[in-house]
Parts: structure tokens; sequence; C-alpha cells
């Protein structure tokens, strides 16, 4: 094949990894930019060196297409406008990788699944892990059975976001845009998605796919004068009976994580998990008979997905994330908005604020997510005073969000 063209759909804000990425190395891997699609491209900090390579700017995909051609479509678009972009992307001839997550709903990604298999193109997902050298491996490991039986995977994310988080979009931290199409946009949904989307896509049987999540409880909280949570503790029943726990949070002073222990029947998988030090930035397994593997660094940055897409569309390799495999992930999140419809409000006298623009963050919750994460209990199971238990919600057969 020729060199690969590329549609870029906005160029600011983590698009500006793939506008720098293409400039930098595209001719080292075949890849050219065809235009770009953003209506506000003065956020990309790379602006003035596509206009010297001359690359056409569009205020949207539509616009595009009717003067154009691409092999790829890379999107980078807020939550509410994947589903949209991903169809019109593949009814025009362009294969497509979209960042995470797929869309907002389930029903969103069904029909970027159907779309794709008439079109008979590819679609990528950008859970960054999934393309990682160190976790495929780890992931053949489980596959041959290495391990054995998964029995429990906990990850704990503690990443404070201030008021310029919230205030940078007029889409953050909402469950609905103003003409009512969803969003959903939240700590597991965005900022710390990879780290839940992880535990399902390991599970998995084969290499690009996710096990299946059958039965969701969430407890969700928030801080911030925002619609929807920015704390959240959540447990999964995937279909093979794994227990998942993922509690994550926008609402603190500190950072901490990503935090996991991954338990098998045969091992325990570790990351920067303080009962297993050799874990410090490292997916580590320790075996019942003393072994120790160490499986590298997975890169938090990397741009591998892109490169990946691209040898896939040349047929030189596989989709490691397609629609199918995020699919796990949407379908866990509306789960959890449904277990816990009426997001709850931590109590004022234990919201602190500091510094400008204001961190809302919780006094105590550091402490108390690490005992929850310590022991594998939701917060209401630890009898915390501001804890509220979510309903147990079943997602055998769930096709459409809300369910209800």
């Amino acid at each position: 094949m020729g060199k690969i063209s590329v549609v870029l759909v906005a160029i600011g804000g983590y698009g500006n990894n793939y506008v720098k990425a293409i400039l930098q190395e595209g001719d080292k891997y075949g890849v050219e930019i065809a235009g770009a699609v953003d209506p506000y491209p003065e956020t990309c900090i790379h602006l003035d060196e596509l206009k010297a390579r001359g690359v056409p700017i569009f205020s949207n995909l539509e616009e595009f297409y009717k003067t154009n051609r691409a092999d790829l479509a890379v999107i980078s678009s807020p939550i509410h406008f994947h589903c949209r972009q991903t169809i019109t992307a593949l009814e025009n001839g362009s294969n497509v990788l979209c960042e995470k997550p797929a869309s907002a709903t389930v029903q969103e990604v069904y029909e970027m699944i159907a779309t794709r298999d008439k079109t008979r193109l590819r679609v990528a997902i950008g859970f960054q892990w999934a393309y990682d050298p160190a976790y495929i491996s780890l992931k053949g490991d489980i596959m041959k059975g290495l391990l054995g039986r998964p029995k429990r995977l906990k990850t704990l994310v503690l990443w404070p976001r201030n008021m310029a988080y919230y205030k940078r979009s007029n889409w953050a931290g909402r469950k609905k845009d103003d003409r009512g199409n969803w969003i959903l946009d939240s700590v597991a949904n965005n900022a710390t998605a990879h780290f839940l989307h992880n535990m399902l896509h390991l599970l998995g049987r084969t290499i690009d796919s996710s096990i299946k999540p059958i039965e969701v409880i969430a407890e969700l909280y928030r801080a911030n004068p925002i619609e929807n949570f920015d704390t959240s503790a959540i447990r999964v029943l995937t279909e093979d009976k794994t227990e998942i726990l993922f509690y994550a949070t926008h609402a603190v002073k500190d950072q901490l994580g990503p935090i996991f222990v991954y338990e098998f029947e045969s091992a325990t998988v570790a990351y920067n998990d303080p009962t297993i030090p050799e874990s410090a930035n490292k997916l580590i397994a320790r075996f019942k008979d003393g072994y120790i593997k160490d499986y590298g660094s997975p890169n938090h940055s990397s741009i591998r997905k892109l490169w990946k897409t691209i040898d896939a569309i040349k047929g030189r390799d596989i989709v490691y994330c397609p629609l199918e495999s995020a699919i796990a992930h949407t379908l866990t999140i509306n789960g959890a908005q449904e277990s816990t419809q009426d997001i709850v409000e931590f109590p004022e006298e234990i919201i602190r604020r500091d510094g400008e623009p204001v961190l809302n963050w919780v006094d105590g919750l550091e402490e108390a997510f690490k005992y929850c994460y310590r022991e594998g209990i939701l917060p209401s199971e630890a009898n915390i005073s501001w804890a509220k238990p979510g309903k147990k919600i079943s997602l055998e057969g769930y096709t459409r969000f809300p369910s209800r």
C-alpha cells in the first residue's frame, strides 16, 4: 500500500497527541494528514505547522468528506460525538480509531458495530493498554492458563481534578448535552476509564476481546458542582463469576495510583501495590511457588494504538480493542449509572476547598477508599457515615440505556 491518509477529528486537547505523532513520525510509518476537523482549531498547539504543510481544516466531518477522502479517521472529540462521527467516517470509506470510551450508551455502540459490519471497515477504540506490549504479554499468559482461574481484580485511582478541569468545556461532568444527548462524563468514563476497561479486557478469552459483565452495583458520589459523579466505587460480576472492584475519585487532595491487584488461583498480579514492592510502575506476577515474573512497565502516554491501527489497515496486525471489547466498559458504566440514579452529595461539612482554581476534596475520602480497596468492600459495606448503597443491576440482555 501507499501512504495511509488520515483525517484528524478534534485536534485540541488529547487530539494534540495524534497531531504531534504524525507530524513527527508520519513519514516513518507511511502516514500523511489529509485534513483536520475542529470548530475551534486554535486550541491545537501545532496549528501553525499544520497550516505550513497545507493541511485543510474543516469545522465538521461532513464538510471534509464533500471534497476529500481518508483511509483512517482518528476521532478525539467529546464522548457524545463518538457515535455519529464514527458512523459518518465509516459511511465515507474511512476506517476509524476513536478515543475511549466507545460512546455514551450501549445502543450507540451497537449502532457503530452495525455500520462497521455493513461497510466492512475497521474500528479501533483507544483504550491504550490493550495495545501495550507488557499488558499483551500478561494477557497472553492468562489466556494460556498459566496464572490459573481469575478470582478477584481490584483497582484504586485517586486523581485530583480542580475546577479548571470541569470548566474546560461545556460537557465536562455532565450527563446530557443541551440537546438531550447522553454524555455520561465522569471519573470512571473518562480520566480513569482505562483502568476499568483493563480488568474487563484482560479476562477476555481472545487477545482482542473483553469478558462480559453480567451484574453491577455502584456507589456514585460528588463533591464538585457537576451533574454527574466525581467519585465511584463499583463492583462488577463477570460471566465467569469473577469479581471486579473499581475505586476512582477526583475529589481528593493528593494523587495516588493507579494501584491494582489481580488475584488468580496460581498467582497475584500487581501494579504499584505496596504489598508487592517489586510492582512499582511495573506489571509483576508473583506465583504461589515464589517465582516472580516481570512483564515490564506499560506506557501511559503511548501513541502505539495509532501505529497498530495503521498496521491493521495494512493487513499486518489485528485491532486489539474493537468495539466488541469496548462495549464491556460502556455496559458497566451504563449499569453503574442506573445503580445510583441520583448521585449522592458528600456532606458539606467534610468538603474542603483549596487553591485557585479551586480543588474540592473530601476529608477522609482517601483513607476510606484505601481501606475499601484493601478489604475488597464498598463504602456502604464499611459503614462509612456518608455512604449509601446502590441497587444491583443485571446486565444480562441489557441493550439500551436507560433500561427503564
